[in-house]
């Protein structure tokens, strides 16, 4: 048989040992892999009447091909956040305009599924975030066999406990934040550090849970920038340092406010993040007349290489979905529930993303993370 992979949205560390994984146990089988480049852009792109266009959206991937890839983060295949059933009029490829124009969204996804019918494909591996998988969902409503493997650095993903990325991206936060009290310290100034997460706060909050930050604003709570100032100078004055350290999603806001937005909305309606924390450290110095350190940790928390919890759960997901292609299984996202790894219908990709629970792990008042129990918790706490 042969099975197509591709990797969509934000690229993560662990994807890259992902695909090994699964080219070697496909391969191993007798069967062929073929990545499909760029995401779902490569199936929006490619003329399925077209060998030329097929091998430029696409690439054979063999054990020798993928052989040293394992040892850097990003994606081999690269990635896109295209969306084949909403392209913008002028994405839409020369070959397709005929009965597509004006601009749109376009739905192009009759091509996508033509091409995977061109290239003989038997099954589709699909790696991804909440709208890579939303999609995939698309494509086995239309017939194609899919099956799911979540990643994304929020780990907000239905249907599992943990997402490729989110370990490394924690990790980096943590590193990254302990690294930044020595200026901060320094100085005796406060650092407003503002992190990932577009629509759950959960990156932020664990990484400002596992260092110790004073204050952590996320996603799901609205801030009053007056009572985080007094709070922020309290803990400044009580540090015999003399500093003080705040996180902030970059989908948090303050009373009142919208996130900060800017540029168009994507093929998936987001808009481009990021700004809150200047706005936050802006607010903050008005406020306290203290100094202010800003640091957006934005893309560092997604480079590298990836720790040995994302390589061990990229190559068991890999595992699993190989084996669920090849077995003709299909229709399923694989997952960690409970410390076990298992597989779940992909239907639950269009639940949406997962919010972190402010009752069980956040102090609303405090703007800080508090554990009231974790008892019975998944060991990522959500």
């Amino acid at each position: 048989m042969k099975v197509a992979v591709l990797t969509g949205g934000g690229d993560v560390p662990g994807l890259n040992p992902c695909l090994k994984t699964a080219v070697n146990r496909i391969c191993d089988s007798g069967s062929e892999v073929v990545g499909i480049r760029r995401g779902w852009g490569g199936l929006v792109n490619a003329d399925p009447d077209d060998e030329a266009s097929l091998a430029e959206n696409t690439m054979v991937l063999t054990p020798g091909v993928v052989r040293k890839i394992d040892r850097t983060g990003g994606t081999f295949l690269h990635t896109s956040r295209s969306n084949p059933g909403r392209v913008a009029g002028a994405d839409v490829p020369p070959f397709l305009r005929s009965g597509h124009e004006g601009d749109g969204p376009h739905d192009l996804t009759p091509n996508a599924v033509a091409v995977l019918e061109a290239l003989r494909v038997d099954a589709l591996i699909a790696i991804g975030g909440d709208d890579t998988l939303s999609y995939a969902l698309r494509m086995h409503n239309e017939g194609v066999p899919v099956i799911a493997i979540p990643k994304t650095m929020d780990n907000d993903v239905h249907g599992t406990d943990y997402c490729i990325g989110f370990s490394t991206a924690v990790s980096r936060g943590v590193e990254f934040i302990h690294n930044l009290r020595t200026s901060t310290g320094s100085h005796e100034r406060i650092a407003v550090i503002e992190l990932f997460g577009r629509y759950s706060g959960e990156t932020s909050l664990i990484t400002a849970y596992l260092a110790g930050v004073d204050r952590a604003l996320i996603s799901e709570v609205p801030f009053n920038i007056d009572k985080l100032a007094d709070l922020v100078a309290k803990d400044k004055a009580d540090n015999p340092s003399n500093y003080a350290m705040v996180t902030v999603s970059e989908g948090a806001s303050i009373e009142g406010g919208e996130i900060h937005l800017s540029g168009e909305a994507d093929a998936y309606g987001h808009r481009k993040l990021g700004g809150i924390g200047a706005t936050t450290g802006a607010l903050l110095n008005e406020r306290t007349g203290e100094g202010i350190i800003l640091q957006e940790l934005a893309y560092l928390m997604r480079s590298g290489r990836p720790d040995s919890l994302d390589l061990m759960v990229a190559s068991n997901y890999a595992v699993m979905a190989s084996n669920l292609a090849l077995e003709g299984v299909s229709g399923r996202m694989v997952a960690l529930q409970g410390g076990v790894y298992t597989n779940v219908s992909v239907s639950v990709t269009g639940e949406g993303a997962r919010r972190v629970d402010v009752s069980e792990l956040y102090d609303a008042e405090q703007y800080r993370p508090l554990l009231r129990s974790v008892a019975g918790k998944p060991m990522f706490l959500y």
